[in-house]
């Protein structure tokens, strides 16, 4: 359940934003949620995903041990970046999807991780997949999803959640609208430009996302991180000049380890 303290606020809200005030409107945009109530909304998703293995076939983490602390190190290096936000609020729990055809991955509200193995074996590097993982972290950090969620939905939808006299199916509505939420040019860019200031803090090269958009670019079809993610085509000069501005000096692209946790994807 949301909490009341949304409730209240989405009240005390109303005469602004029946009356068209914009307050907070810009990149970030309004956002009725709390840091609470994108923990609870996170826990909600999460809890969806697990009950869907049809949709979501969760990787078993018993007998692949060792990919899932692969992957857990790299977020691991991100979070103790120093750069990420709410680094002690969200839990940041790190999920595998068992789909070797889908180039994806998602971070929920609240820091609930999800690596699809179809990018972890198309992905030639660490640092390009933590790139990758640190543009979904920053899409969480920077609280997106729940900004995107306020300007789709609206303040009646929301009240109701709030008060729980939505349908039944509203939260389910959500939660699997919130994986395949499209974020705004101008959030992409953002989170972009945080992926490159959280590995620069660490060893990494930090323009390890470029690497991955530079794939992508060379692809055939329409991967599924494409649909919900749209690429200007400025992107990789994007990253690659953000890391230059900021000085990075990392260069590690472990690319040896990198193809050893690949093979052991069945």
């Amino acid at each position: 359940m949301i909490s009341k303290k949304l409730f209240f606020g989405l009240m005390m809200l109303l005469p602004f934003f029946y009356s068209g005030c914009k307050s907070g409107s810009g990149l970030g945009g309004l956002n009725f949620f709390s840091v609470q109530d994108d923990i609870a909304l996170g826990a909600q998703v999460n809890q969806q995903i697990e009950s869907d293995p049809k949709q979501f076939p969760i990787l078993r983490e018993q007998g692949n041990e060792k990919l899932y602390s692969y992957v857990r190190g790299i977020s691991t290096k991100i979070l103790n970046s120093g750069q990420v936000k709410h680094k002690d609020d969200f839990v940041w729990q790190i999920k595998i999807i068992d789909d070797p055809e889908t180039l994806n991955a998602f971070c929920t509200p609240g820091g609930y991780i999800y690596v699809y193995t179809g990018l972890i074996k198309f992905l030639d590097s660490e640092d390009q997949l933590a790139g990758v993982m640190g543009h979904e972290i920053a899409h969480a950090d920077l609280r997106h999803s729940t900004r995107q969620m306020t300007k789709i939905y609206g303040l009646q939808t929301l009240l109701q959640i709030a008060t729980g006299k939505s349908d039944p199916g509203m939260l389910e509505q959500i939660a699997l609208g919130l994986v395949n939420l499209k974020f705004s040019r101008g959030h992409e860019t953002e989170s972009d430009n945080n992926s490159v200031k959280y590995l620069c803090a660490t060893n990494y090269n930090a323009a390890g996302a470029a690497g991955f958009f530079k794939k992508m670019e060379g692809s055939s079809g329409s991967p599924e991180f494409m649909s919900t993610h749209p690429s200007p085509e400025n992107r990789v000069q994007n990253i690659q000049s953000q890391s230059t501005s900021m000085s990075c000096k990392g260069n590690n692209k472990n690319t040896s380890v990198y193809n050893q946790m690949k093979k052991l994807i069945k």
